[in-house]
């Protein structure tokens, strides 16, 4: 249900080779930055900044959006963070939409793609809140064959929070997938893998689609 270790190595090694060409823009440099990380790293990004409003407002000055990423610790030298912030800020109002941040820093996405991913998270959304919880698998995530369970070494619940952490910033798991998370998990891997009919294929016999 995850992106490969082949297929994440590939696409860490693509991204930092692309952060060594010149003039490349802005919100490409973030978004090699991010993917270097590997799948989770657009994930981890969003969820910095997601911590960092602390008045919900969804918007970032550029003071919040600088000392995300230095917080992230993305190496950045602050021509660059203001080129960025201004690549961000389509409508010059000196802050940036959260969402809008995210649209525009996901790899670029086939509808397809993103068809199967919303596909993917509304089966696993049995209550249809569009956040996945431990309550939500039990209906569609069957343990009874995995081995941690055969062993005793995890209970049911256990292995339905391991589960959930996958899609979760290290150091910030809270047990919940929102359908963001889910999506900003999921545009980390597709960026791993470059044909359509692949991917399609992946996610639709991960999830039994």
């Amino acid at each position: 249900m995850a992106a490969t270790a082949r297929h994440d190595r590939e696409m860490q090694q693509k991204a930092k080779k692309n952060l060594g060409k010149k003039d490349l823009d802005p919100i490409e440099k973030l978004r090699c930055q991010c993917l270097a990380r590997g799948s989770k790293g657009i994930l981890g990004l969003g969820r910095v900044f997601k911590i960092m409003d602390d008045d919900g407002n969804k918007n970032l000055s550029f003071s919040e959006f600088k000392k995300g990423l230095n917080d992230y610790g993305v190496p950045l030298e602050l021509p660059d963070v203001k080129k960025m912030f201004a690549a961000f800020d389509s409508d010059n109002s000196g802050t940036i939409d959260f969402d809008e941040f995210l649209i525009k820093l996901r790899p670029p996405m086939s509808q397809a793609r993103k068809g199967v991913i919303h596909e993917a998270f509304h089966k696993l959304d049995k209550t249809g809140d569009n956040v996945v919880t431990a309550e939500d698998l039990k209906g569609v995530y069957n343990v009874k064959k995995h081995p941690k369970y055969l062993s005793g070494e995890l209970t049911e619940d256990q292995i339905f929070r391991t589960f959930l952490d996958t899609f979760d910033t290290p150091g910030q798991k809270d047990g919940k997938i929102t359908q963001e998370e889910f999506l900003n998990y999921y545009c980390g891997v597709s960026a791993s893998i470059d044909n359509d009919p692949y991917f399609l294929l992946m996610m639709k016999t991960a999830w039994k689609l």
